[in-house]
């Protein structure tokens, strides 16, 4: 498909010029483990080519669980502007984007969301039977909001925002997340046929991420869950 003239979305500096045109992902990009850098690999993509963005961004929490492992650039907030810019900029208009968020950090994570153009639209939360930390709470729940760009229509079918959690045990990662937890966003939010990306998925070490996302077939009735271009900010 052949893009129209650029257009700039506001007066945003974050957004750069933005295509009229809805490009499809590149497809050396679909069913490829991507590591790097999310400010190096997002670009690569076109404007306007993913249907779908659900993301579980380093918290900027400085956390380390009771084996002593940590998240990688968890200790950093330079990552986190850019990223949603490029993350808005790959996203279909009128579209959803559910981020997690660390609770201690949202006024840095609103920030970003809004310089990136996204508006909140639903807040989400999953209650946990045990705490991932003890403070001045026990802290039993993980949260995500609900952003969209554009005024994307109404799902045919909505769901609760308290949903089920199951816990992963964390094996293979400190703040892994459930697949069964995220499926219900996924089925509600895309269509047969979209992309989801998950943009901002981190390893272990510094600098490297592997992530999930999913393609929903236009010849399947269940999500495929496939790997997908995503990278760890640095």
């Amino acid at each position: 498909m052949s893009e129209s003239k650029a257009i700039v979305v506001g007066n945003n500096p974050n957004h750069p010029p933005e295509p009229l045109a809805v490009a499809p992902t590149p497809p050396h990009f679909i069913n490829q483990i991507v590591n790097g850098d999310c400010l190096t690999v997002l670009p690569q993509l076109a404007a306007r080519s993913v249907d779908f963005v659900l993301t579980d961004p380093p918290y900027i929490a400085h956390y380390r669980d009771r084996s002593d492992r940590t998240v990688a650039n968890d200790d950093r907030a330079g990552w986190l502007t850019p990223a949603f810019a490029e993350i808005f900029r790959v996203l279909k208009p009128d579209r959803f984007c559910v981020s997690f968020y660390g609770w201690s950090q949202v006024d840095k994570f609103f920030a970003a969301w809004r310089a990136a153009g996204f508006r909140a639209v639903g807040h989400l939360v999953w209650p946990k039977r045990y705490a991932s930390a003890h403070r001045f709470l026990d802290y039993c729940h993980e949260q995500a909001y609900l952003l969209v760009k554009g005024n994307p229509a109404v799902p045919a079918t909505t769901i609760p925002d308290v949903l089920g959690w199951r816990y992963t045990g964390n094996r293979l990662h400190p703040t892994q997340k459930p697949v069964p937890s995220l499926k219900p966003l996924i089925e509600t939010f895309t269509e047969s046929g979209d992309i989801v990306l998950d943009p901002l998925c981190y390893g272990q070490h510094k600098g490297s991420s592997v992530a999930l996302s999913v393609m929903w077939p236009a010849s399947s009735s269940e999500p495929l869950f496939v790997t997908a271009p995503v990278s760890c900010a640095t």
